[in-house]
């Protein structure tokens, strides 16, 4: 899983070309936020500020498209939908926004493949997520979308959304990862009291190649339709799964498809009872998504950010290292491999409490590592495959 095979399969892990591109533009009015804040342009009042965000499930849509045609489960579409709400709103959770939001998605799929019925599953997917968060008092409001048969650029389906909302600027968490923070990592896989079945941990990033490298050849045949034909043969479905193989993981058995098709969990009700709480102690809020345990490297400076004490590695990681002989360093920069939330805080903030907490909702919390002060801005993980270092 080298940066040569992402490439060949016309994906990025480090996304340099996007990096580049938007390097000039504006960074907001408070450039090391982990979403972009804008002025206030709805009302023009000072005291608030706005927030946009848009974000798709990426090509875990068409990982979904192969599973439904498989095996004819049409929940994967409700976790499609989840998948890309969550990229959104846990990304704006990550500044302290998680609550009076306004949504709208653009859905683009190819009709003679997908059908109507999947539509349908998708805006009851969408229904069903918003009514399960006002459970725990997060308003999200759907604005409705686009819809759109774009069979000659879009090869099976596209599932995004955008989101908004208003927020007063003295309630946003503004990353200041200060030397001596300690990390809590929340994990990103169980069945938290908010899901109805086992979560994985995959999230929606990394599917490219956890797709290609888990599963069996004959899916180039089976569906031709769910890959760029430009890509080299080499590098499609070079594993040795079918997605309704069941595997022992770990003491458990799973399906591939199950555990490659898990959503994406939000973390929306967590830090909504959270933050309010604890606001003072928080020095940042990190979702570990594109970069996965690096993803804090972008926010900070001058400091080594130390994570001693991850999570066992989820069952899902140990499928895709396995099937590909990944280098680990590089999973753990692909993959959240444990947890996708992590919280810096201040070392006097009460962690006992605030991991009892997390508790509630079903989750395991722990403290996985700290940081330090540096020369140059470094992520270095100790973990059981080796000890790993990310510079900037």
């Amino acid at each position: 899983m080298s940066d040569s095979r992402y490439e060949q399969r016309g994906v990025s892990a480090s996304k340099s070309e996007v990096h580049a591109a938007i390097k000039g533009l504006d960074k907001g009015l408070f450039p090391t936020a982990f979403c972009k804040i804008l002025p206030d342009l709805v009302a023009g009042d000072s005291e608030w500020c706005n927030i946009m965000h848009a974000d798709t499930a990426g090509t875990k849509t068409s990982l979904a498209y192969m599973y439904w045609k498989t095996s004819g489960k049409a929940e994967v579409w409700p976790g499609i939908v989840q998948d890309a709400m969550v990229m959104n709103l846990d990304d704006m959770a990550c500044v302290g926004c998680f609550d009076n939001i306004v949504l709208s998605s653009t859905i683009g799929r190819n009709k003679h493949l997908v059908d109507g019925g999947v539509l349908g599953e998708l805006i009851a997917g969408t229904q069903a997520f918003i009514a399960k968060m006002k459970e725990f008092g997060i308003q999200i409001t759907s604005a409705g979308g686009e819809t759109a048969d774009v069979g000659d650029i879009v090869r099976t389906l596209d599932v995004g959304f955008t989101t908004f909302a208003r927020m007063r600027r003295d309630e946003l968490v503004v990353n200041d990862i200060r030397p001596g923070d300690l990390i809590l990592g929340i994990a990103s896989s169980g069945q938290a009291v908010y899901e109805s079945a086992y979560n994985s941990g995959i999230g929606s990033n990394g599917l490219t190649s956890a797709r290609h490298d888990v599963l069996h050849n004959s899916h180039i045949s089976q569906f031709p339709e769910s890959f760029d034909p430009n890509t080299s043969p080499e590098v499609l479905y070079t594993g040795k799964y079918e997605l309704t193989d069941v595997v022992a993981l770990q003491g458990a058995t799973y399906t591939v498809g199950d555990l490659l098709t898990s959503p994406t969990r939000t973390y929306l009700p967590v830090l909504k009872s959270l933050i309010p709480a604890f606001r003072s102690d928080i020095h940042g809020i990190i979702h570990c998504t594109g970069g996965g345990q690096t993803k804090v490297i972008k926010f900070i400076s001058g400091r080594r950010v130390i994570k001693d004490n991850l999570f066992p590695v989820p069952p899902v990681f140990e499928l895709i290292q396995s099937a590909s002989g990944a280098d680990w360093r590089e999973m753990y920069q692909v993959f959240n491999m444990g947890h996708r939330m992590e919280l810096y805080l201040d070392p006097k903030a009460d962690v006992a409490a605030m991991i009892e907490l997390i508790g509630t909702f079903g989750i395991a919390a722990q403290v996985v590592g700290r940081v330090e002060e540096a020369a140059q801005n470094e992520v270095l993980l100790s973990t059981p495959y080796g000890s790993f270092s990310y510079l900037q």
